[in-house]
């Protein structure tokens, strides 16, 4: 029986990229998404017709109700849960803090901080042993923001990564006898459209130059980090880290 994957924030970007990756290693993909129904069911439907194996569930994961159905969904569309990807994530326009309002900051803490305790919650429930689990892995997908800061553009984002990886150490060094181990990874300039929801499309290709590489990532050198995580390939690392940024 193929490893079930759910992977949240899925129809796009490293969402996207991690999937049909984890398709063509042999996961059976669970691919969530909020709105991008269309995208999703194009994805489930490029996996399928490689002869992978996906379907696509709608959920907000900053809402407790929706993250229970999107769990028990899975389980009824898989019979199993082996690996969470806490993909999803959002920022919002680049500005200083003095210019933030409580409703943004809500907004950003609800999707980046409690829909990744949320899903790492529920994931813990079904994957560990004394749950009558297997074990599995969850890697939650931080950012070098949350060491950088990103001082001038949204660090209420980096402080929502800042608490992803402080989640990431503790939930590790709890879940360990459970068989469940829980890495991250930290991206940096990666090709993505976030760049857009922060109001500047061309971000990657204004800071690039700072990057030691000397480019900006792209989506796949993230899902690549992100499915050695996963998979047994790093059985004995849990708790800890993999800086996908060029050196910067």
């Amino acid at each position: 029986m193929k490893k079930v994957m759910l992977i949240t924030g899925a129809s796009r970007g490293i969402g996207a990229a991690t999937a049909l990756l984890a398709a063509e290693r042999g996961f059976a993909v669970a691919l969530n998404y909020r709105r991008e129904r269309d995208a999703a069911q194009a994805l489930v439907a490029r996996i399928t017709a490689s002869g992978g194996e996906a379907r696509a569930f709608a959920a907000d994961v900053a809402d407790e109700d929706e993250v229970l159905r999107l769990f028990g969904d899975v389980h009824d569309a898989f019979g199993r849960l082996d690996v969470l990807v806490n993909n999803a994530g959002i920022l919002e326009r680049q500005m200083r803090l003095e210019e933030m309002d409580v409703a943004r900051l809500q907004r950003v803490f609800a999707v980046n901080v409690t829909g990744t305790f949320l899903c790492c919650r529920e994931a813990v429930k079904r994957m560990g042993r004394r749950h009558g689990g297997r074990g599995g892995s969850i890697v939650n997908v931080s950012s070098m923001a949350s060491r950088l800061g990103s001082p001038n553009e949204y660090i209420d984002y980096a402080a929502a990564k800042g608490a992803v990886d402080s989640l990431t150490i503790g939930l590790a060094k709890e879940v360990a006898a459970d068989g469940i181990r829980v890495n991250a990874v930290r991206p940096g300039l990666i090709k993505t459209d976030i760049h857009a929801s922060g109001g500047e499309p061309g971000r990657v290709e204004r800071l690039q130059s700072a990057i030691p590489l000397g480019r900006g990532g792209e989506v796949e050198e993230v899902a690549r980090a992100i499915l050695f995580l996963a998979s047994d390939e790093s059985s004995y690392s849990t708790g800890g880290f993999i800086d996908v940024s060029g050196g910067r």
